[in-house]
């Protein structure tokens, strides 16, 4: 099981680099991985295993946080709508976003900082997502608002970028141009 003493933290050098491709057929220890990383995102949203096991509260998670640089990403969470985003995806790639920008009103954190980092997070409003799942599939997700700020955050860990990287160094709370606020 995975815990936050297995999620390394900022200035880890697994955070800073570019993760390689993930060979397909998917390995069977690398989806094992995918399906541990998920577990411990619904852990971590369950109040009573939470505190059992002082997890931190997340909705995404990327192979570098646990110090594995390959191309991977957990995400588990509901939409304002109440649609379940319940993805392990094998390198997952933007290949389309709108010029229209949104942030999330609260700023954005990370299980692997534990500090709090003042800000807007300038994101694309809309992004088109293609990966392959679990099961060895091709997925293409078109996605927007919350769960686009989501797998765009867990998808710059792959890149070796932390969501800080993106605010404002002069003006942190400066609203991005052309940009709607998520709430």
């Amino acid at each position: 099981m995975i815990t936050m003493k297995d999620i390394v933290r900022e200035g880890h050098p697994s955070l800073e680099k570019v993760a390689k491709e993930v060979e397909l057929p998917l390995r069977d220890e690398d989806r094992q991985l995918l399906l541990d990383m998920i577990t411990f995102l619904k852990n971590s949203q369950d109040d009573e295993i939470a505190a059992k096991y002082d997890l931190r509260a997340g909705v995404g998670l990327a192979a570098p946080q646990l110090g594995i640089e390959k191309r991977l990403i957990a995400v588990y969470f509901e939409d304002t709508d109440g649609n379940l985003y319940n993805y392990g995806l094998v390198n997952p790639k933007i290949i389309s976003h709108s010029v229209e920008q949104s942030y999330l009103a609260s700023g954005e954190g990370c299980l692997s900082v534990d500090r709090p980092v003042e800000g807007y997070v300038p994101r694309h409003a809309r992004i088109t997502v293609k990966a392959t799942d679990l099961n060895g599939n091709p997925v293409k997700l078109r996605l927007k608002g919350y769960p686009a700020i989501v797998f765009q955050h867990e998808i710059d860990h792959l890149n070796g970028v932390m969501f800080y990287d993106h605010i404002n160094k002069e003006v942190p709370y400066a609203i991005p141009d052309n940009s709607t606020v998520i709430e």
